[in-house]
């Protein structure tokens, strides 16, 4: 089983690995175009207005910018403890031990506007891209990725479970045919459903926990629905989707 997170914004700093080196992270298949992205990105890093534009940012994140500048020769460290916000917070990697966590990042990997898609100990720096944003004079990065990611994907979704837990513009970014999406709604007392924006990443990220560490190997969406269950959450399964509800 691969479980496919969404990166986040904001990134731990530093690291104690080494530079960056684009052939040491898994799926090879995506090296060309990340190579060419970080040599767009750290061009871009030079300019610092343009740099703003293209990557949403103001002036009092141009920190962001200077890690962009360092992409080649800045510290790494592993994926899985790069990415922070609340879905990581929820998820809790560092708290993993022994066969837990070993089977944590044998399972996990994250989307990434910037690498594709990575394995939980890749080592990377600290960087901003986002899907949404539009590098100067070049198309659009899920017409980019398209076309290299989605048969990385395809070869996944053939050997094993891929449960796809991307938030809507990394899922943008290439399609996971018959991967297990995640909806997470909340439930009224009355039985009245509405999706959750606000705290959908939390869910996420201790649904992507839960099936991480699991000793079992789900295969389809109603086995991962049992161990989701198993770990207290209330979880549906209709045609190849996990309906995550939590209270209203």
């Amino acid at each position: 089983m691969i479980l496919v997170l969404p990166p986040s914004e904001t990134k731990q700093s530093g690291g104690d690995g080494p530079p960056l080196q684009p052939d040491a992270l898994s799926f090879p298949e995506l090296d060309s175009l990340r190579t060419e992205l970080i040599d767009e990105v750290v061009a871009l890093a030079a300019d610092r207005p343009t740099s703003r534009r293209a990557l949403g940012l103001t002036a009092r994140q141009d920190a962001e910018i200077e890690r962009n500048a360092a992409l080649r020769t800045a510290a790494t460290m592993p994926a899985i403890r790069r990415y922070t916000g609340v879905l990581y917070d929820a998820l809790d990697a560092d708290a993993m031990r022994g066969a837990q966590a070993e089977r944590a990042r044998s399972r996990l990997a994250v989307a990434s506007a910037l690498f594709g898609l990575v394995r939980a100990d890749d080592p990377i720096p600290a960087y901003r891209l986002s899907a949404g944003s539009k590098l100067p004079g070049r198309p659009g990065l899920a017409a980019r990725w398209r076309p290299v990611l989605e048969p990385v994907f395809a070869g996944l979704v053939a050997d094993q479970l891929v449960v796809d837990l991307r938030s809507g513009p990394y899922a943008a970014l290439a399609r996971i045919p018959d991967a297990v999406k995640v909806v997470v709604v909340s439930e009224t007392s009355d039985g009245r459903r509405t999706a959750v924006s606000h705290a959908n990443k939390a869910h996420k990220g201790r649904l992507a926990r839960a099936l991480a560490v699991n000793r079992a190997e789900p295969t389809d969406a109603a086995s991962a629905a049992k161990v989701a269950r198993r770990a207290g959450m209330a979880v549906e399964h209709v045609r190849g989707e996990l309906t995550l509800i939590v209270p209203g």
